[in-house]
């Protein structure tokens, strides 16, 4: 008797990042249309036609697009194509496809309503002729050697969050879990397939309290599929909406101008998350937390987040005094009302797709471009017909739940079923690229930094260590490095020098740098050195002060401050001095009165926090100016 051949699939190893080390399935159709766009555009379509380079996602928005059409390629199509391109690669392809056809599917809006209603029926339907022929055809063992990403429908469960106040949410809440959960199961059985769950995006989860029932959600509908939370590959943050990946001049939510922190400004609503780096970050703390391993990882759908052009900050304004004044000043998204979504206009094209963005250790794995440039939101009712969602209504308006009201910015003059092509859209999405498309800022480029050699350990303190290394160097050219604590990102330099402050004494860290363009392509980390911070304390007379730079653009930062009562007994009052060893200028403060004389600088308690007990502590910030370099202060503290 002759035992029967172990599988492909049964031999296929599920890596932890599968974007690492692959090469992309560029989707036949989406080229097709780039390139027909670029042939009419004159000029202009040598710049467009490098849109066609770069992956985007295959939507299964329906049961037709399964087998496909006269126009788009089924679902086994694409991956037959997929496989001509491995045969001749010497790396594994990957394949992104979108799952999107929930019973009651975007149940808040009606632009992309689906086809399979919300009821037990409907759920029956989506299983049997929805689901189960993707993993059918996932399945076969002649696609096992593909890597498989599947975006697991977008927007359904944040709506379970957030919109239970709609009636149509409401009843279709039961049919999204239970339908992801299948989704997930039927998916997460094929081991060359990889489940990212939506999370919506900064704009939509940042808050409290959406974020925290939002990770429950997540992790009660994961726990429920047999193989539990590892049926998740990990989550996928802004797919086919514009907020930005960073906010470069407003790193600070709490920042304080004219008396109130900046996430009271009206665009941000007391949301703390300004943009879906420092969000997705924050949300995979909580996911973790809900009982996610920390090894998920997250997915920045960065297709129109550029927010280039000329409307676009290129410098910290520091000038306005109120936080409505600076918060329009300085950040780059241009949105009237961060709840606009629909076919927004002034949007341009974000980050190529690339693995690994912020490095090996980030909690974001890739950047992606989920939604392709040049497809349609949706559109809006007219006389014509009814279908469509008002908020695509270039002249209608929406609400923020708080009296304010806003216009939807969709781009003006058109009415664009969602998914079909948009070449007003598609045109101003290139125009407005950041990186740029058309200059050496990034259009095309894939290519990333060399390693940054010699990194030392050129100074220590009881509370810093300060390092330097030897440029990288780029085919276009290097825009800054990323710097790693123990594993952590703690900071970024224009220049390559780094301090980091706020250590504890007697205490080794561990150190890494990679560097990064302007396309956002990031280097492998250097080798790591080790500082050891010195003896002893930094404190006096009851108290002492650490110092940490949060954010540094070259020519400004911002720094906090974390005052410790080091005595027996409560403090009343408190108070920390220094001396700047550069050009630095205090322009800004938060949670104490700041003063600064030449290059001294005071900074005491406020009334409601001087008073500290034995052992406690509180902090506060300030922004800054400089020219040159910026090395950290030695602070002293008094306290009475």
């Amino acid at each position: 008797m002759v035992a029967a051949a172990p599988s492909a699939q049964a031999a296929t190893t599920h890596v932890a990042n599968p974007y690492v080390g692959a090469t992309p399935f560029l989707n036949p159709d989406y080229v097709a249309e780039v390139n027909a766009q670029a042939a009419q555009d004159g000029s202009n379509g040598s710049i467009e036609a490098k849109v066609a380079a770069n992956q985007t996602a295959i939507w299964l928005d329906r049961i037709g697009a399964i087998a496909g059409d006269a126009t788009h390629r089924g679902l086994q199509a694409q991956l037959d194509a997929a496989e001509a391109q491995a045969a001749t690669s010497t790396l594994p392809v990957l394949v992104e496809i979108v799952v999107y056809d929930l019973p009651g599917r975007d149940c808040a809006a009606l632009a992309s309503n689906g086809e399979i209603p919300a009821t037990a029926a409907g759920l029956t339907q989506y299983e049997s002729q929805y689901i189960d022929p993707i993993a059918t055809l996932l399945g076969n063992s002649k696609y096992s050697n593909l890597r498989v990403s599947a975006i697991i429908e977008p927007d359904s469960l944040p709506n379970a969050v957030t919109n239970q106040s709609k009636p149509a949410c409401t009843t279709a809440t039961p049919y999204y879990e239970t339908g992801v959960a299948y989704a997930l199961n039927k998916l997460h059985a094929i081991p060359n397939v990889y489940n990212y769950l939506d999370i919506g995006h900064s704009g939509w989860l940042g808050w409290s309290s959406n974020m925290g029932p939002a990770a429950q959600e997540l992790a009660k509908v994961a726990k429920s599929t047999p193989a539990g939370v590892a049926s998740v590959d990990g989550f996928v943050s802004n797919t086919a909406n514009t907020t930005p990946t960073e906010e470069p001049f407003l790193p600070n939510t709490t920042m304080q101008v004219g008396g109130q922190p900046l996430d009271s400004a009206n665009f941000y609503q007391w949301n703390p998350y300004f943009d879906e780096h420092s969000y997705d970050e924050a949300m995979h703390a909580s996911l973790v937390s809900a009982g996610f391993p920390s090894s998920v990882g997250m997915l920045i759908d960065t297709s129109r987040n550029g927010w280039g052009g000329s409307a676009r900050p290129t410098a910290l304004n520091s000038t306005p005094t109120t936080v409505g004044a600076y918060v329009a000043a300085n950040k780059v998204d241009q949105r009237p009302f961060r709840g606009d979504w629909c076919n927004v206009n002034g949007a341009g094209i974000g980050y190529r797709p690339q693995a690994q963005p912020y490095g090996a250790t980030d909690p974001v794995i890739a950047f992606v471009w989920i939604k392709p440039p040049g497809e349609s939101d949706g559109d809006y009712p007219t006389a014509g017909h009814t279908h469509g969602d008002p908020h695509c209504d270039p002249a209608g308006t929406q609400t923020d739940g708080n009296g304010g009201t806003y216009p939807t910015d969709a781009i003006p003059g058109y009415d664009v079923p969602a998914g079909n092509w948009f070449a007003a859209q598609f045109q101003q999405l290139v125009a407005n690229a950041y990186p740029a498309l058309g200059s050496t800022t990034g259009g095309g480029d894939t290519t990333p930094p060399s390693t940054p050699a010699g990194l030392t350990v050129t100074g220590t303190t009881a509370g810093s260590v300060s390092l330097s290394w030897s440029a990288a160097t780029d085919n276009v050219a290097v825009t800054g490095y990323n710097v790693y604590r123990n594993g952590t990102k703690v900071g970024t330099a224009t220049t390559t020098s780094y301090t980091d402050t706020g250590l504890t004494a007697a205490t080794a860290y561990q150190y890494t740098v990679s560097a990064y363009d302007a396309a956002g392509n990031t280097s492998t980390a250097s080798a790591a050195v080790t500082g050891t911070t010195s003896g002893g304390g930094g404190g006096s007379a009851g108290c002492k002060a650490t110092y940490a730079i949060a954010n540094d653009w070259g020519s400004g930062f911002t720094a906090n401050v974390t005052v410790t009562n080091t005595g027996s007994t409560a403090t009343n009052s408190w108070k920390v001095t220094w001396s700047w060893g550069g050009s630095q200028q205090v322009t800004n403060s938060w949670n104490a009165t700041v003063t600064q004389s030449g290059a001294s600088v005071s900074a005491a308690s406020m009334a409601y926090n001087g008073a500290l007990a034995a052992g406690a502590n509180t902090s506060f910030g300030f922004q800054g100016s400089y020219s040159g370099s910026n090395p950290a202060p030695t602070l002293s503290c008094t306290a009475s």
